[in-house]
């Protein structure tokens, strides 16, 4: 059990720091002795109230078409992923997220600050409805995420933006998982145990990333994250 409270608490963490990243870190800790089917539930029971925190704190920062068509595009990739998720092997699924968390990794060790691009055309389509589809398995959002950061201003809009979107897209899935038979009363009882750490992370999480230039806001969970995929990887192949 304990172990659960510590990925809450780690995965949070890094959520307050850089508005996302927190599902790869939470199933990259857990995914190593327990099933997506049963991380994925619980990870998105205690993310819904932390998106909610970070999207309402930056309400006046929020960019109302980035919002919502990012939202709508992961909707509809969220409902086939959520599907895959309660028929796949779980060690495929493992080495499918091991990938997913270097590809991630290197996203934000390559990305560099730019000039906020328009939120729309067919790459936008495409990154958000297979993020979708990876929200829906185990609540991955990171690729929506970069997109999002490359649409806003700085960090804090990023951060706003990102979690409104995936606070909405919460709202979704908590229902499809329910339906689906993955969401249960155990799932409920556990998320409640650990949210706690989950609101103790997020905010020292806020914390330290006012004390933090943005780039290393953003380069902090690289390590991790890439030992993690690796590790996943071999493991499961």
């Amino acid at each position: 059990m304990w172990l659960w409270f510590i990925a809450a608490f780690a995965a949070f963490f890094v959520k307050g720091v850089c508005g996302f990243a927190n599902t790869l870190v939470f199933t990259s800790i857990m995914a190593f002795g327990t099933a997506n089917r049963s991380i994925s539930p619980v990870e998105l029971l205690i993310g819904f109230p932390a998106n909610f925190v970070l999207a309402w704190r930056g309400r006046k920062r929020l960019n109302r078409k980035i919002v919502l068509l990012c939202s709508l595009f992961m909707m509809l990739g969220g409902i086939p992923g959520a599907l895959f998720l309660k028929t796949a092997d779980v060690s495929a699924v493992r080495v499918f997220f091991g990938f997913v968390v270097l590809l991630t990794a290197g996203e934000i060790l390559l990305c560099k600050e730019q000039t906020p691009r328009s939120g729309s055309g067919l790459p936008v389509l495409l990154i958000g409805l297979f993020s979708g589809f990876l929200s829906g398995m185990f609540g991955v959002g990171a690729l929506m995420a970069a997109c999002i950061e490359q649409m806003s201003e700085d960090m804090e809009s990023f951060k706003a933006n990102a979690s409104a979107v995936f606070f909405l897209e919460n709202i979704m899935r908590i229902p499809l998982y329910a339906f689906t038979g993955i969401l249960t009363m155990e799932s409920l009882k556990l998320a409640a145990m650990i949210l706690p750490a989950c609101l103790l992370g997020l905010y020292g999480g806020i914390y330290v990333s006012s004390l933090l230039k943005e780039s290393v806001s953003r380069k902090i969970v690289i390590l991790p994250l890439i030992a993690s995929g690796i590790s996943m990887i071999l493991m499961n192949l």
